[in-house]
């Protein structure tokens, strides 16, 4: 097995870390861009960080950031007004130390590109951007003016899941041949949402594989070559998807995401020595993990979290930014870029493509 697969671990989950709410260093104002879902989830974890401080919010809606900001405590709320997004004059409140970037994928570039030339640090929710060419002209933006930048995937920065890294690459399992993940619901038959929106980037694929893909990425690390199928619905989003990642040497990873379809949500890895898989929850936030190897009994390690478990990937933010870091040795800019490139020659075979793409 290659070392260099294997992703940083961050200090948040090393083994004896303190509690992730535990400051760090100075407190940092946040920005959060966007008031659905996600960002709910997400920000009641932010205001858990000891050296967190809500200070504004934005939306389309002025009345639904007023809402947010009265739900959580922000200090200040931005809706649209006078011609001038909400985003944008959020991101012009020179109080605003780091953004929180929460809207939908194909406004992630725009928003960003937003943000860093307002001269803030950046959490942007997966998928980073909508292609590479996006990301990329993002990580050179934030490269020029010296900011952090990194994309939202938690998964990486959790307990459970860097004592899955430190089992595959001890050798335990011996050499990994085999890497399964799937996620998958049956998405609400709403034509408005943003699932189904080619506008928003909606599909299966943009929306989930990035999970079932880090199981892959921290096993084995970025693949040789890629083939994929798709399924697409009649505004070309894509339904469901099956990718094969192959590596030199022979080992496979098979992932799987759907909109149509109710799946276990688990990963598996396998080794000529032994396998693990994930239990507890769903691959991207697993409380256990299931180990045998030989013929001896399986074991399994149990995990607690501390809030909804987005608040080690904000503990490594805070970190990074007090420390003057301008992307996480975890979650480095360039995993983001080479990921987004693979998601684009994923795309290019099932035939997904989107208006960014022509832009």
């Amino acid at each position: 097995m290659n070392p260099q697969t294997r992703i940083a671990v961050p200090p948040c989950a090393e083994a004896g870390a303190p509690s992730p709410l535990a400051p760090t260093g100075r407190p940092l104002k946040w920005g959060v861009i966007a008031t659905g879902g996600i960002a709910s989830k997400v920000t009641a974890d932010i205001a858990l960080l000891e050296d967190a401080v809500l200070h504004a919010v934005s939306s389309r809606s002025a009345d639904s950031a007023a809402a947010f900001a009265e739900r959580f405590g922000f200090a200040t709320s931005y809706g649209n007004d006078d011609g001038v997004t909400g985003y944008q004059r959020l991101v012009n409140d020179p109080e605003v130390d780091v953004v929180y970037i929460t809207t939908p994928h194909g406004q992630h570039y725009d928003v960003g590109k937003a943000a860093l030339t307002g001269g803030k640090h950046v959490l942007c929710e997966k998928p980073f951007t909508i292609n590479a060419a996006e990301a990329e002209e993002l990580a050179a933006l934030a490269a020029d003016r010296g900011l952090f930048l990194m994309e939202a995937v938690w998964t990486r920065f959790l307990p459970s899941v860097n004592r899955a890294w430190e089992i595959i690459h001890s050798g335990e399992l011996g050499d990994i041949r085999w890497v399964q993940g799937d996620l998958g619901f049956t998405a609400p038959d709403d034509p408005t949402s943003r699932l189904w929106d080619p506008k928003a980037g909606g599909g299966a694929l943009l929306d989930l594989t990035v999970y079932p893909l880090t199981w892959a990425l921290g096993s084995l690390g970025f693949p040789d070559s890629v083939s994929a199928v798709g399924t697409l619905n009649n505004d070309g989003v894509d339904l469901q998807n099956a990718v094969t990642l192959s590596y030199e040497g022979g080992a496979y990873a098979q992932l799987s995401s759907s909109f149509i379809a109710s799946c276990p949500g688990q990963a598996t890895v396998c080794g000529s020595k032994g396998w693990l898989k994930t239990g507890g929850g769903n691959l991207h936030n697993p409380k256990e993990l299931t180990v045998k190897v030989g013929q001896g009994e399986a074991r399994v390690e149990q995990f607690e979290q501390v809030g909804a478990g987005y608040t080690y990937e904000l503990r490594e933010v805070t970190r990074c930014i007090q420390e003057g870091l301008t992307q996480s040795p975890t979650m480095p800019v360039s995993d983001t870029v080479k990921t987004m490139r693979l998601l684009d020659g994923i795309r290019a075979q099932i035939g997904l493509s989107y208006a960014n793409d022509a832009a």
